[in-house]
């Protein structure tokens, strides 16, 4: 801890986080990704490659960067690497590496029983037959300790050549590296089968906007349903630097005051970043409490869990959806121009706007259009973003409570009063990493959506939690069994999304019920994963852990 002011303040040994927890590398220059994952036959072997590649693997000590939406830094930083590297492990892949018994058997029961053996919580068995059409390289998952079990999940992220849109040459020399290393050195192999598109990796990708003037290619934060991603995420203690915390705190931290309208939200003193041990172990949590660990503590403090989800975005399925759909809605809703009905219904689905203005903030068409006309700079634009509440949409006439940005993070319909903070949610966040994938094979077939890796230090409480009861479960959004609407899985046909009437609209006051709701987004695999500290994973590496 060190001393800043009266308070004290947590100083995160950042040389020893890997990168990939801290911030989201898309947002930091880093458009391309690539997931490969490995196998470890024999655990000297798994330790001499990790011991290979080490020095290569890339820390969270903050980058020189003129990103406006990257973190800020410190003068002495360092450049940005053209290639990023981090490792995390499966349970069962700490057991191959040779971690002792006694350290594994502290880890949390839902890490040590993987994703794929907690379906049922998630919601991954719907509809039937869900878990059979998972990617290849997940079928291993069915048995643990299985031959073709994943271990080890090598993540790559770089930045882009603008003129062709693909990655930096040093992603696929990296790369390189790893498939000679596994085949020189034996005992380690890469894992096959990820769908449409390529077989030994899970490659990534922001969308691309291409200019028509030079041609060159510029990413855009945009997912396959055509809306804005990666607005918000969760501020915690020792993440920023002090005057960077105090800019980003604001809406995406917890509440310390009371606030009875979205205008009230700008006063810094009312809010404060989440603590620490929410995201990273070995620092307290909300509670005031060290998450549970395993021993020795040097082995997970600076860690966290990572669960690793393929969601596919059936694009076509929801496009005919909202084109069906539009007509009545626009009837209902008294809107009598066909592109303004469309626009609405999308925000009623997200809870945002296409362009991510919240409907918090903008609670119908006339009012999007002024918010955009009044925040033209894309900086000043984005801080807006996060910064509202429901306290003055109760009842979720503007933004439904059942949409998905509410159901995800509900701020403060969960408090004792509207416009307080509560515990509940702010022990449910989570960091969401990763990016789009967009694949076609030689045949035509086409597959797109996104690889979500969420990271938290309890992923029960945090993100099974979030999965199971807010996306697949309505109870806490006033909406009974029915699912999210964009991200909910269906089990049966029943399930329906209610969207409040808008009083200052001209229909009558009815809601409209979108009925049927077909599956919008499927899980094609995933795994839950330990992310260690840059101290752990040298440990694990050269097979020295004393849980003692």
């Amino acid at each position: 801890m060190s001393k800043v002011g009266d308070n004290e303040r947590i100083a995160l040994r950042l040389a020893d986080i890997q990168g990939n927890i801290l911030n989201a590398y898309g947002k930091q220059g880093f458009p391309k990704g690539r997931a490969i994952f490995l196998h470890v036959e024999k655990g000297e072997k798994g330790r001499a490659f990790l011991e290979k590649f080490y020095d290569r693997v890339t820390t969270a000590v903050r980058w020189k960067s003129d990103n406006p939406y990257a973190p800020k830094a410190e003068t002495s930083a360092p450049e940005r690497p053209p290639v990023t590297l981090n490792f995390a492990f499966t349970f069962d892949g700490l057991v191959a590496l040779g971690v002792p018994i006694k350290t594994l058997s502290m880890m949390p029961a839902e890490f040590l029983q993987g994703m794929r053996a907690r379906a049922p919580i998630l919601g991954d068995t719907s509809p039937r037959g869900a878990l059979d059409r998972w990617d290849d390289v997940w079928k291993g998952e069915e048995t643990a300790g299985g031959s073709n079990a994943v271990h080890i999940m090598a993540l790559l992220n770089s930045k882009m050549n603008p003129v062709t849109g693909n990655p930096v040459p040093e992603m696929d020399e990296l790369t390189e590296m790893i498939r000679s290393e596994c085949n020189a050195r034996g005992g380690v192999r890469i894992l096959k089968g990820h769908g449409v598109g390529a077989e030994e990796y899970q490659d990534m990708s922001a969308r691309l906007m291409q200019d028509p003037e030079t041609g060159h290619f510029k990413p855009v934060p945009l997912e396959h349903f055509g809306y804005v991603d990666g607005i918000s995420d969760p501020v915690f203690e020792g993440q920023f630097l002090p005057e960077d915390e105090a800019v980003r705190k604001v809406g995406n931290g917890k509440f310390t005051g009371e606030l009875k309208t979205t205008q009230e939200i700008e006063n810094e003193d009312n809010w404060e970043p989440l603590a620490t041990g929410e995201f990273l172990l070995g620092y307290p949590d909300e509670a005031k409490e060290m998450p549970p660990a395993a021993r020795p503590n040097l082995f997970s403090t600076n860690g966290t869990f990572m669960a690793y989800r393929k969601l596919q975005e059936n694009v076509e399925t929801f496009d005919e959806y909202i084109d069906k759909t539009v007509p009545e809605f626009a009837k209902v809703y008294g809107i009598d121009d066909e592109a303004k009905a469309r626009a609405t219904l999308l925000a009623k689905f997200s809870g945002r706007w296409q362009d991510g203005v919240p409907l918090a903030l903008a609670k119908n068409y006339e009012e999007w259009l002024a918010f955009n006309a009044e925040y033209q700079d894309d900086v000043t634009k984005r801080k807006k973003l996060s910064r509202f509440i429901y306290a003055d949409d109760e009842q979720g006439a503007a933004c439904p409570a059942s949409s998905h940005t509410r159901r995800v993070h509900p701020r403060d319909m969960l408090g004792p009063t509207p416009g307080s903070g509560t515990i509940l949610v702010n022990r449910r966040r989570i960091l969401r990493r990763g990016l789009p994938y967009d694949a076609t094979n030689d045949n035509g077939e086409r597959e797109r959506g996104i690889v979500m890796l969420i990271c938290c230090a309890s992923l029960e409480r945090q993100f099974e939690f979030v999965q199971q009861q807010w996306i697949n479960y309505g109870m806490d959004s006033n909406a009974g069994n029915d699912t999210c609407p964009m991200l909910g899985s269906r089990p049966v046909d029943e399930l329906k999304f209610v969207i409040p009437n808008d009083p200052d609209a001209d229909g009558e006051g009815a809601p409209y019920i979108c009925s049927n709701l077909p599956q919008f987004v499927e899980t094609k695999g995933g795994a839950y994963f330990f992310v260690p500290s840059m101290t752990s994973l040298r440990m694990i590496a050269i097979g020295v852990i004393d849980p003692t």
